[in-house]
């Protein structure tokens, strides 16, 4: 949040207090009332802010920074333009402030004195309501947190009875939709999880919340009345959108979360009940895949990680045709299901339509003409609709009977097999197709077709509705057209063929004649007003007329405004079915848009087996990577079960090859895979046949976090300490070069001790990409391991330098990484490439001297043989850990003979490691302790 200077009562006007004029006394006030946020007062056509606030908001908006002098002064003053008032909070709302409204409430034409003022919502990142603030892809939620103290612990609680943390519970609400959200969480660690996957724009905590400093929420923290989370308070403030709150709620700890942010929003849209969250949804966190903000980010699911050429996975399977499809889809990514029987519903549906191909392209045409009925009914219940709202309301619910028609099966569709669909998803989805005839008939008869975006200047109520509006019109036409043939008849009677007869807001209706006829103006005519060269007059009868049509016109345009309001009331009373009509839409969307996809990009429908059998997975391809290359190299992925080519697999395969070649590419791939299948999704595959999963994994990538302390080996060992903490025999793990970042010894250490314990301990389906090609020697050892390599051929034209890679997976160990060649590549000097090339020859050779004839450099090789006793010292350590790991095998680079080594401080060292329980040992604390060893090691060798 900004400086608190520049919220509440400005300074300046303090002092003063009792001197300010009415209008800066009222501005005052609400400031005062409003203190966390900053006061925007409607001065006519215009917000305007004062003091220190206008300061922010003519910096923050880029607008000009005025003056208004009164008695008691001269104020700073900017003003935003109501009519676009959306971008210039959209900038205010990025830089961290809320924002009051406050709106003139009474007509200042009938106002006795100063116009009445009041604020009329509170304007936040996550209460938005306004189109123009808000994305139509996703949802906008505000998130509360609450914590229990042990004792609340719901029988349905996500991860079952709370440790000493305490339960947690996480209520978000969409105030532009109404969707509300609840869930449990047994500790905060979980409950920073769930927020990293719902995504809220704006963040409130309870009392006693606190959540880990390293989380990254992208939420703006807000603070709240502290009292909202108590729970007898929160009780009754969910009471009053559900009969009965312990049948929807699982423990007092989400009746506490879920009260404080329904009031909370209640707060921002003027402290009203929000008619339209009439379902307060519990939700198991433990009932769909878990995937975290690492695997977010990984995966790349909803957004890149700085490839500016990169695209998501949702822009490549989104083919939605509608707003809240678009949503549902993104909410079934975010969410994929565990439920087989949920699941494979969904893929019933989408096989229907991309078999029937007439069927699919007829919904698809219907939904695009679908506005965003989830958001307009939210308009409609908080009365903030206007009538091309309600028209656009009716447009939506004139589609749903051509839905159903569809569906059902009609000329349209008479070229698919079937008349009425088979799918039993598809079938409740029909019956969820409520048509609402009693609400598009009143909306239908009520609303004019092409209404004005205003509802009190009247032309938003059809002609024929009221008999008592149609009377007010009918005078107010016949007196115009009156006065319109009022110019011809006086022309004629008076013989002046220059009068004119017109109207303006001051005079009314008046007849001018010029000076040079004055003196044949009638009698009857009376003086209105005199011009420079001319004489405006009325009649008796004008005035009659126009006191008769201006009366129809007022009295006309106050019924329409009262007429539409109690035809808006009565839409909104039927808020329910109309979102449980949006519901179904956005499901029929987003299936429809699998479908879509599904056709245009050739993905087949996953099969789901048993654990037994493992992931098998046919010529699969990464859904984005192939839409962005010529040519894609598909590859299958066999882990676990039995395979008729190869009999029983590994669920660990160990992945070598070169840079470049594929292998994050091919892990991704086949994450992305069970992904979409568990979505619903048809999947980029010949054939797949999967277990359901209940989480994946990820390790993937450099990062860091400076700010907080951790670099980027310390970021990736916090992260491989979840997965190893986290994972089950359930489980997809991706690792990618565990290790790096360290010493080499000691990388290869974690990353063999790492696979020893997925294999061992966890049983989970684990791809692990690495340049340690010892760890391929883990086959050997271990039945759950196995091997795996991405192809490269070197021409032999070239001496074997030029190589080329092949993208192709094959089974057992690669020879190289290839890292010179891809050095040559990416454009490092040659010189360089040469010299490294010698030495990874020589090296391969088992040469003495690396450094060539014309070379020699005797300061390297004195500081190698320096170095020689520690990493003596390091690989008897290493081979010592190995034995007191029940002889679990650990690759050592070769010891060089006669090299020296401090026999005392060795014995220390190996007495330490041998002490270690590694089957107890978690892997931080196994950084540690090799870290401590290595300390000990190089201070030996320094004398120390």
């Amino acid at each position: 949040m900004p400086s608190e200077s520049a919220l509440g009562p400005p300074p300046s006007m303090t002092e003063v207090r009792d001197e300010l004029t009415p209008m800066l006394s009222q501005y005052y006030e609400l400031c005062e009332r409003y203190d966390d946020a900053l006061v925007l007062f409607q001065v006519g056509d215009f917000y305007e802010a004062f003091c220190e606030a206008a300061e922010v908001v003519a910096r923050t908006c880029e607008v000009t920074l005025t003056k208004r002098e009164d008695s008691t002064g001269t104020y700073p003053m900017a003003g935003l333009p109501i009519d676009n008032a959306a971008s210039y909070l959209d900038r205010l709302l990025d830089a961290g402030y809320r924002v009051a409204v406050a709106d003139q409430v009474e007509d200042a034409e009938e106002a006795s004195g100063l116009v009445d003022r009041a604020v009329t919502r509170i304007v936040t990142p996550g209460t938005l309501t306004d189109d123009e603030l808000l994305g139509a892809a996703d949802a906008n939620y505000v998130a509360a947190v609450a914590r229990g103290d042990g004792s609340d612990v719901g029988t349905g609680g996500a991860g079952g009875a709370s440790d000493a943390d305490g339960p947690y519970a996480l209520a978000a609400v969409d105030v532009s939709t109404g969707e509300c959200l609840v869930t449990s969480l047994p500790d905060a660690e979980r409950c920073v999880e769930e927020l990293e996957r719902l995504a809220p724009a704006e963040l409130l905590l309870g009392p006693g919340v606190d959540l880990p400093d390293d989380r990254s929420l992208p939420a703006m923290e807000s603070a709240h009345d502290p009292d909202a989370f108590g729970f007898d308070a929160a009780r009754e403030r969910v009471g009053a959108y559900v009969p009965s709150p312990d049948a929807v709620l699982d423990a007092e700890v989400e009746v506490r979360a879920c009260g404080a942010v329904l009031a909370y929003a209640e707060y921002t849209q003027g402290d009203e009940r929000l008619e339209y969250v009439s379902r307060i949804t519990r939700y198991d966190p433990r009932e769909s895949l878990r995937l975290d903000a690492t695997a977010l980010r990984s995966l790349e699911l909803f957004e890149t990680r700085g490839d500016s050429r990169g695209r998501p996975l949702v822009d490549v399977v989104d083919d939605t045709a509608s707003a809240p499809g678009r949503r549902r889809l993104r909410a079934w990514l975010r969410r994929p299901l565990l439920d087989r029987e949920r699941i494979e519903a969904r893929h019933g549906a989408v096989a229907e339509l991309v078999e029937r191909s007439l069927l699919r392209e007829r919904l698809r045409e219907l939904l695009a003409e679908v506005y965003d009925v989830e958001r307009l009914v939210g308009r409609v219940s908080r009365g903030r609709a206007n009538a091309r709202d309600l028209r656009s309301l009716l447009t939506t619910l004139d589609t749903v009977p051509e839905l159903r028609a569809a569906l059902e099966g009609s000329s349209d569709t008479v070229g698919d097999d079937a008349d009425h669909v088979a799918s039993d998803h598809l079938c409740d989805l029909l019956d969820a197709l409520d048509t609402l005839d009693d609400v598009r008939d009143l909306l239908r008869s009520a609303i004019a077709e092409e209404p004005p975006m205003e509802v009190t200047e009247g032309g938003v109520i059809r002609e024929g509705f009221d008999a008592d509006l149609d009377d007010l019109r009918a005078t107010e036409r016949e007196g115009r057209q009156w006065v319109a043939d009022l110019e011809a008849s006086e022309r004629e009677r008076t013989g002046i063929d220059s009068l004119e007869v017109g109207h303006n807001q001051v005079h009314g209706y008046y007849i001018e004649v010029t000076n040079p006829n004055l003196d044949r103006v009638p009698d009857d005519y009376t003086r209105r007003q005199t011009l420079k060269n001319s004489e405006r007059f009325y009649t008796p009868e004008l005035k009659r007329r126009e006191d008769e049509i201006f009366g129809a016109a007022e009295r006309a345009d106050s019924l329409e405004y009262d007429l539409f309001v109690e035809v808006r009331e009565r839409v909104a009373a039927e808020t329910d079915r109309i979102q449980r009509l949006a519901d179904a839409v956005a499901d029929l969307d987003a299936l429809a848009s699998f479908a879509a996809v599904a056709v245009a990009n050739d993905y087949v429908c996953p099969e789901f087996g048993s654990h037994d059998e493992g992931i098998h997975i046919e010529n699969g391809r990464h859904p984005v990577v192939e839409r962005t290359r010529r040519e894609f190299v598909p590859n299958d992925a066999r882990l676990g079960g039995r395979h008729s080519e190869d009999g029983e697999r590994g669920r660990i395969a160990v992945v070598t090859g070169p840079n470049m070649s594929g292998k994050s590419t091919y892990m991704r791939q086949v994450a992305l895979v069970v992904v979409l299948a568990q979505a619903g999704s048809f999947v980029p595959a010949d054939a797949a046949r999967l277990p359901i999963l209940d989480r994946v994994f990820t390790r993937v990538g450099a990062s860091d976090d400076i700010a907080g302390g951790q670099s980027t080996f310390m970021r990736e060992m916090s992260e491989l300490t979840d997965i190893l903490h986290d994972a089950t025999d359930e489980s997809l793990v991706l690792l990618d070069e565990v290790g790096r970042g360290t010493s080499t010894a000691d990388g290869r250490a974690i990353a063999r001790a790492t696979t020893e314990f997925l294999a061992e301990a966890v049983g989970a389906y684990t791809l692990f990409a690495t340049h340690y090609h010892e760890l391929t020697d883990l086959a050997e050892d271990l039945d759950s391991v196995f091997n795996l390599h991405f192809a490269a051929s070197r021409d032999p034209e070239s001496d074997g330098e030029s190589v080329t890679f092949l993208h192709r997976v094959r089974e057992g160990a690669a020879d190289s990484s290839y890292g010179v060649e891809v050095a040559e590549l990416a454009g490092v000097p040659e010189r360089v490439v040469s010299r490294s090339r010698a030495l990874v020859d020589a090296e391969r050779d088992g040469a003495d001297d690396v450094n060539g004839a014309d070379g020699a450099d005797e300061a390297t090789e004195t500081q190698a043989a320096s170095r020689q006793p520690a990493a003596d010292s390091r690989q008897r350590t290493l081979a010592d850990a190995a034995a007191t790991n029940g002889g679990a095998h650990v690759e050592t680079e070769p010891v060089v003979e006669g090299a020296e080594t401090d026999d005392g401080v060795d014995a220390d060292v190996l007495a330490d490691l041998a002490d270690l329980d590694l089957a107890r040992t978690t892997p931080l604390e196994a950084l540690n302790a090799l870290h401590d060893l290595q300390r000990r090691l190089e201070g030996a060798e320094d004398g120390g």
